[in-house]
Order: C-alpha cells, then structure tokens, then sequence
C-alpha cells in the first residue's frame, strides 16, 4: 500500500476537490440502514462517511493517505457531522472483530496489487462486520466504457495536477465475474452482485 499512500498524499487536495458528492448507489444500500457503529473504508475525503454519520451512532474512517485523512478532517469540521479518522491499511484494517454494523468499501479494493491482498482485504472486512451487520464494496470494472477489455487486468491510471503534472496510480480492473470469484474466496456472503456507471458493487454480509 506504500505507493498508493504516497501517490495519494501527492494528489490529496486535488482529488478532495473533485469528489464533493455520494455515489447514488451508495445512497441507495444505505438507504433505511443504520448502526451503532459504521466503516468508511477507504474514506477518502469523507464525502460517504458524512452519510455514515446520519446513520450511526459512531463513524470510523479509515485510509492509507494521511493527506485524504486531513481533507476529511477539514470536510467533517465544515459540515459539522462527526467520525474518528485512522491511518491504516484495508488489507489488514486496525478494528477489532464484530465492531461493525454498517460499512461502506468503495473505490479502494482495485488498488491492492495483487489478488491475494485484495482477497486479504475482504476477508478483514468480513472480520470486522457484526453478525448482522452489511456492507456494500465497489471496484472499476471492465464494462466501464473506456476499457475494451473482457478480462481483469492490471493498469495505471494517470491523476493530472491544475499545473499539469501527472501522478499515476495503480488499478486492478475488474471483470464482473472475477470480482465474483474474489468475494466468494472471501469470508463474505454476497447478497446481491451488480454493475452500474462501470462499476462492479456487492452487497455483503459475514458468513
């Protein structure tokens, strides 16, 4: 995870600045759910944990990038919601077991780099997902319109700065049926498995 910590640090303010709104799916697996305690995973710059917060008693944030964690911080003090930020790493995420009833793991997993981190992963958000509790996890898929690809691949993908530096960051693009194959090696239980605005999203439950 070093390099995606570093490359995000790099690109943190930007990035925050471009992502001011809930993807609607995300709204949509939260809508009539709430928890004690929920997970933004993969927080970036908070903008689903402030959904998070008018669901649960208690939001933990949790990202690689110390720069995301700040933009959380700042984006959480402006719009006055609450959640304990961590720096941490989703392959092996600093929680204890059965704390978590509502989580959401978007936009995070495809950047492990290699299957057995990213299966690593999902098996830690199964750990740290109450019985009862759910999750929906998100990755970019092949049948985003700009790949052509019918097979999960390995790429970088180019973040350019407003003075025009270009920070490339690592993905692992998936295709539906091996994101499939990763949550059913997992210690998930899929509820529902779809795609949607070239994303591959999963709702989840602990077996």
């Amino acid at each position: 995870m070093t390099d995606v910590h570093h490359t995000y640090d790099r690109i943190a303010g930007h990035f925050a600045q471009t992502r001011e709104y809930p993807w609607p799916e995300v709204e949509s697996f939260l809508d009539g759910r709430t928890a004690e305690v929920a997970l933004d995973l993969g927080c970036g710059n908070g903008r689903h944990a402030e959904l998070l917060a008018e669901r649960a008693d208690r939001v933990l944030g949790v990202d690689a990038s110390t720069g995301l964690l700040q933009e959380a911080s700042e984006r959480a003090s402006d719009r006055e919601f609450a959640v304990d930020l961590v720096a941490g790493d989703a392959a092996r995420v600093p929680l204890r077991a059965d704390s978590v009833g509502l989580a959401v793991y978007v936009a995070t997993l495809h950047h492990l780099p290699d299957r057995r981190a990213r299966v690593a992963s999902l098996d830690e958000l199964a750990r740290v997902l109450r019985a009862d509790g759910a999750a929906v996890v998100s990755v970019w898929s092949t049948e985003h319109d700009r790949f052509d690809q019918n097979e999960g691949f390995d790429t970088t993908v180019d973040w350019t700065l407003p003075g025009g530096e270009t920070v490339p960051r690592f993905y692992h693009v998936y295709d539906p049926a091996e994101f499939d194959a990763d949550l059913a090696a997992s210690g998930l239980s899929v509820v529902a498995s779809f795609v949607s605005s070239g994303n591959c999203y999963a709702v989840v439950t602990p077996e």
